[in-house]
């Protein structure tokens, strides 16, 4: 192993919703911060995809703001247009909470909260080491960077992968709560259509029951120049269907979808969410592992499965590592 620069104050781990915005917060507060992302881009569940003229967000499919807090980060990208109103309440049935999209799409959100960060991309940690006073972040290709304290917002089993790797002891108490957060799974089918689908607006549709958890129109939606729906299998289909060709599960996810297309599916690609949302969210905003050196986990499965509960998350890991580190 090699350890390579720049040795920042805290390393954060993952460039999804509540990476970035706790890596803005510590950065704000002085701190020199480095992020890590596996992918090559970052945003996490904030995911859009292009196949030819047709656009897809293929993860996350809006967001509300229920806090004032969270409310201001919307209205800052509304302001930067990165932010657009979708529409309010769902299929029909308002309940005072407007719908969020990014604009153009999804990824735009992320990509206005990871400027001036530094990220590092295609770079997987593969182990986190501690030492009497930092952390060492192990690279799949066997370079380290050290920091005096680590925010981790993979999903919790990756997580505790990273740590276990390290060997890293938690305390009993700590390692049942995590080991208990549980995921849905969900395959995604982004299909281009020959022309309009039958979905009317505002574009989004949760049928009641059967295969199918979530159908968008792209197009409908405000994203897309060409026809293009996402579909989102249940987490039962899911996953059922996991290990199965995932060309044959698109396709019975479109057989099943067929009343709601209306035009001729010209290609579709599939997607596979291993850890798509929680099935456990766990009673504390974010997860103090240790404290010397600060180690905190943070990510939807702590403060509520939406993004805004990611989001929430990463602030409230940020104050924890600032509290200690103050």
């Amino acid at each position: 192993m090699q350890e390579s620069g720049p040795t920042a104050d805290v390393l954060v781990i993952g460039a999804g919703m509540a990476g970035l915005v706790a890596a803005a917060e510590l950065q704000r507060a002085g701190c020199r911060v480095l992020v890590f992302d596996k992918g090559g881009g970052v945003g996490g569940r904030l995911a859009s995809r292009r196949i030819g003229g047709a656009t897809f967000d293929h993860g996350a499919q809006f967001f509300t703001a229920r806090t004032s807090r969270f409310a201001a980060l919307v209205e800052d990208g509304r302001r930067a247009s990165v932010i657009e109103e979708w529409h309010h309440g769902s299929a029909g049935r308002s309940d005072g909470y407007a719908r969020w999209r990014g604009h153009p799409a999804m990824t735009s959100v992320a990509k206005h909260l990871a400027r001036g960060l530094g990220i590092m991309l295609d770079t997987r940690i593969v182990a986190l080491r501690a030492s009497r006073h930092h952390w060492s972040a192990e690279t799949a290709t066997g370079d380290v960077h050290s920091a005096r304290a680590v925010v981790l917002t993979p999903p919790v089993p990756q997580s505790l992968a990273i740590l276990e790797a390290g060997a890293v002891a938690l305390e009993p108490e700590i390692r049942s709560r995590l080991e208990g957060i549980g995921y849905e799974r969900c395959l995604a089918v982004m299909a281009v259509l020959s022309g309009r689908s039958r979905l009317g607006p505002p574009g989004g549709l949760a049928p009641d029951d059967g295969p199918i958890a979530w159908i968008a129109d792209n197009q409908l939606k405000g994203i897309s120049a060409e026809p293009a729906v996402t579909i989102h299998a249940s987490h039962a289909f899911s996953l059922e269907h996991w290990e199965r060709d995932r060309q044959e599960s698109g396709r019975r996810l479109l057989d099943a979808a067929n009343d709601w297309l209306g035009a001729e599916v010209r290609a579709f690609h599939v997607h596979g969410w291993l850890y798509s949302k929680p099935l456990q969210v766990d009673e504390s905003p974010c997860a103090m592992v240790t404290h010397g050196p600060p180690l905190v986990l943070a990510g939807d499965a702590f403060a509520g499965t939406r993004v805004e509960g990611a989001a929430l998350s990463g602030w409230a890991a940020a104050a924890a590592v600032l509290a200690i580190e103050s």
